[in-house]
C-alpha cells in the first residue's frame, strides 16, 4: 500500500466515529494535516494522474495522457517541468489564491521539477484595457514587496525551497518587434477572439485594445521560453493556456498539458467568486479564530467543493462524510466545524485550529440557554416515568412520533445539556436512552458528570430543538 493508501485508511476508520467528539476531530486533522508533507513518488504514473484529476476541472489533451509523461520522465530518471503563472499585482492573498498551490505542491510531491513564473513584464503594463484602476502599473519596488507577501502567506501550502522562481521580463523585454510581427503572422486573430470575455464586450459594442490580444501572446511565449510539460490556470484562463499549446508546436517544441483549476464560489453564497472587492473572502493573514468563524458561515451546499478544494482529503473520503450528512448520521454543523478546522490547521496548526474550534463552540454553540426567553419546558415530576421518545412527541411535539425521536438519536442529534456556573456539557444520548424513562436518564447523566441533582440546569435537545428540563 501506498503512502497516502495508508493514510486514507486510519483517516477512513475516523470518519465513521463521532465528528462532534474533540479527541476524534483532533486526530483526524493530525491525519489528513500530515498529508500537506507527504512523499507522493511511490504513487504510479496513472495514480498521480488521477490525483490531480480529481481536483481539476479539465486536463487537456486528457488524463491519460499526463499518466504516459509521467511515466515516460520517470524512465529517463526525472520530473515533469510543471509552470503556474502568479500575478505580482497585490500583497493580500486569500483562498482563493490557494487553489492552484496545493496542486501545485501535490505536483511537487511527486517529484516533478516546479516553476512559479512572476509575470513582471506585464504587471509594469498595468490593466492592458485601461478599464480598471486595480491593476496600475507597477515598479519593481512595488513587485518585490509584492512578492514577498504573497510568499509568506501561501507557504503553508507549498515549499518555497523546492521552486525555481523565473520572471518573464528575461524573454520578453528583449523581444524584438520583428520576431514578434513573425509570430502574429502564425497566429489567427480569430483564435484570441474566441475568450467569452472579449466576445461579450465585442456584442456590447465595446472595443479592444491590441495589447489586450497580445497578453494571451505572452503568455504563451513564457511556455515556449520555459519548454513546459505541464501549466496551471484557472478554468477562465483555457484559452490562453492552449495558445501556449500552439506557440510552442509553431516553434517546433512538444506542446505542454492544460490543467485547468475550478473558480472557488466566495463565502456569502450568491454564487459569485471568491474576491476581496465582493467581500465574501477569507484573508490567509486573518486569525485563526476569523478564518474558522467565516468557513462556519458558508451555505451547507458549500462543504464539499471547499473540501475539495483547500483540503488533502479524497474523493471517497469526502463521499463517505457527506454521504453521513445524507443519511442523517452526521449533523452538518459538525462536519462543517471539521472544514473549519482543516482550513485553520493548514495555516497555523492543529493547536490552534482546536482553540479556535473549542473558541467558536464557547460564543456560539454554547450560548447560555437560560437567554431564551420563549424556551419550552417539560416537568420531570409529572412525565419523568414516560420514555424521552414519547416526551419529544407527545409532551414537547417536536417531532410526529416515538420513532422519529429515536432516528434523531441514531444520528447523534439528542442531547442533554448541564449548563452550570462552569459552563456547559453536552452528553450525546445514544439510541438506547430515547426509549427509557427521562428522569432515570437526566438522573444517570448528571451522576456520570458529578453534578449534584438541583446544582445546574438540565436542557433536552433534539436537532436543534431545545427545551428546559425541571423537577430534576
Amino acid at each position: 500500500m501506498t503512502r497516502l493508501g495508508e493514510s486514507v485508511a486510519r483517516a477512513t476508520e475516523l470518519l465513521t466515529q463521532d465528528l462532534s467528539s474533540d479527541k476524534t476531530v483532533e486526530r483526524l486533522l493530525e491525519e489528513t494535516g500530515s498529508r500537506r508533507y507527504i512523499d507522493l513518488t511511490d504513487l504510479s504514473p496513472a495514480e498521480q494522474a488521477e490525483l490531480i484529476a480529481s481536483r481539476t476541472v479539465e486536463i487537456l489533451p486528457g488524463v491519460a495522457e499526463l499518466a504516459k509523461r509521467i511515466e515516460e520522465r520517470r524512465g529517463a530518471g526525472r520530473g515533469l517541468g510543471i509552470k503556474l503563472g502568479i500575478d505580482p499585482t497585490a500583497a493580500d492573498v486569500h483562498l482563493g489564491h490557494v487553489v492552484p498551490m496545493i496542486i501545485l505542491s501535490r505536483f511537487q510531491r511527486m517529484g516533478h521539477d516546479v516553476t512559479l513564473l512572476i509575470g513582471d513584464f506585464t504587471a509594469k503594463i498595468g490593466d492592458p484595457s485601461g478599464r480598471t484602476a486595480e491593476r496600475p502599473p507597477l515598479t519593481d519596488e512595488d513587485i518585490a514587496r509584492n512578492l514577498a507577501g504573497y510568499q509568506d502567506q501561501v507557504r503553508p501550502f507549498f515549499d518555497f525551497e523546492k521552486v525555481s522562481l523565473r520572471q518573464n521580463s528575461e524573454w520578453l523585454a528583449p523581444y524584438t518587434f520583428p520576431e514578434l510581427l513573425g509570430l502574429l503572422s502564425q497566429v489567427p486573430v480569430s483564435q484570441l477572439l474566441q475568450r467569452e470575455d472579449f466576445r461579450n464586450r465585442l456584442a456590447a459594442g465595446s472595443g479592444l485594445t491590441m495589447s489586450e490580444l497580445l497578453y494571451p501572446i505572452a503568455q504563451a511565449l513564457d511556455s515556449v521560453a520555459l519548454e513546459c510539460d505541464v501549466e496551471l490556470g484557472g478554468a477562465d484562463q483555457l484559452l490562453n493556456l492552449q495558445m501556449g499549446r500552439k506557440l510552442m508546436e509553431l516553434r517546433g517544441q512538444r506542446p505542454q498539458l492544460v490543467v485547468t483549476m475550478p473558480l472557488i464560489e466566495g463565502t456569502d453564497g450568491t454564487g459569485a467568486k471568491m474576491s476581496k472587492s465582493k467581500g465574501n473572502y477569507v484573508a490567509l493573514s486573518a486569525t485563526a479564530d476569523d478564518v474558522f468563524g467565516k468557513i462556519m458561515s458558508i451555505p451547507d451546499r458549500l462543504m464539499k467543493p471547499y473540501l475539495e478544494a483547500w483540503t488533502e482529503w479524497t474523493d471517497a473520503e469526502i463521499a463517505a462524510a457527506t454521504t453521513r450528512v445524507e443519511d442523517r448520521s452526521l449533523h452538518p454543523m459538525d462536519l462543517k466545524k471539521v472544514l473549519a478546522g482543516e482550513v485553520v490547521a493548514a495555516l497555523y496548526g492543529v493547536e490552534k485550529a482546536m482553540a479556535a474550534r473549542a473558541g467558536f463552540v464557547a460564543q456560539f454553540s454554547k450560548k447560555s440557554f437560560t437567554d431564551v426567553e420563549t424556551l419550552p419546558v417539560v416537568d420531570a415530576g409529572e412525565h419523568g416515568a414516560e420514555s424521552i421518545a414519547t416526551v419529544l412527541s407527545k409532551v414537547l411535539e417536536f417531532q410526529p412520533s416515538a420513532s422519529a425521536a429515536r432516528r434523531v438519536a441514531k444520528q447523534n442529534g439528542l442531547r442533554l445539556v448541564i449548563e452550570t456556573e462552569g459552563g456547559q456539557e453536552s452528553v450525546v444520548l445514544p439510541e438506547a436512552q430515547a426509549v427509557r424513562p427521562l428522569a432515570e436518564v437526566v438522573a444517570e447523566t448528571l451522576t456520570s458528570s458529578g453534578v449534584t441533582a438541583g446544582s445546574g440546569t438540565v436542557y433536552l435537545k433534539a436537532g436543534r430543538k431545545i427545551a428546559q428540563v425541571r423537577g430534576v
